[in-house]
Formats: C-alpha cells, structure tokens, sequence
C-alpha cells in the first residue's frame, strides 16, 4: 500500500504571514494589532484547513494577549505589573515567531488552544 504525500505551499499561508507581520510591528505601531485580527477574522473561513488552524491561532493570540495586557496594567501599582507586562511581550513574539516557523514549512499550527506557547 502506498502512502500519499500531501505538499501544502506555504505561498497558500501569505495573508496568515502578513497577520504574523502585523502583530510584530503592533509592537511599535498599537494600531496594527487590531488591523492584523480584523483581517484573520475575515480570512478564518478562507484557504486551506493548515492555513484556517493560523488565523484562529492569530485571534486567540491577540484576545488572549490583550487580557494578559490589562491585567499587567491593573496591577502596576503592585510592582508585579511590570513583570507581567514584560512576560506578555515574550509570550507574544515567542507565538508570532513559532507561527511564522510552522506557516514557512506549510504546516498547521498543531495546539491552537494553547494559553501558553
């Protein structure tokens, strides 16, 4: 029995890396952050299901992102704030670039569900 090999082209992922992009340079420009989900919620239902696993991927991470976000500002005065700030911000590049990594390879973001990585 032969097995077959699907090729996926990671050219079918460009809307999903352009969303990826986005959210890096939201690092600088805020404004970006909530272009980058209005388009991943446009796109969600579009392409191929490795692609579609990206987009919710990218929705998740930026809802969960802002909630990690206030609640680092909530507690500034706490003096734990700060840190919680700056854990946000790895977390957030940490998932950007592991998506681009597996969108770049035509893969499917495998644990879409995750809080953490």
């Amino acid at each position: 029995m032969s097995q077959v090999i699907v090729s996926r082209d990671p050219a079918q992922g460009r809307t999903a890396t352009i969303i990826y992009v986005l959210y890096l340079i939201g690092l600088v420009i805020a404004v970006t952050h909530l272009i980058g989900v209005i388009v991943a919620y446009v796109y969600r239902n579009d392409g191929p299901d490795w692609v579609r696993t990206h987009y919710r991927f990218q929705i998740r991470t930026f809802w969960i992102g802002l909630l990690y976000a206030v609640i680092g500002f909530v507690m500034l005065h706490l003096l734990i704030g700060g840190l919680i700030l700056f854990l946000t911000l790895i977390w957030f590049i940490v998932r950007c670039v592991k998506g681009l990594r597996r969108l770049s390879r035509g893969e499917a973001y495998d644990n879409v569900a995750s809080w953490l990585w």
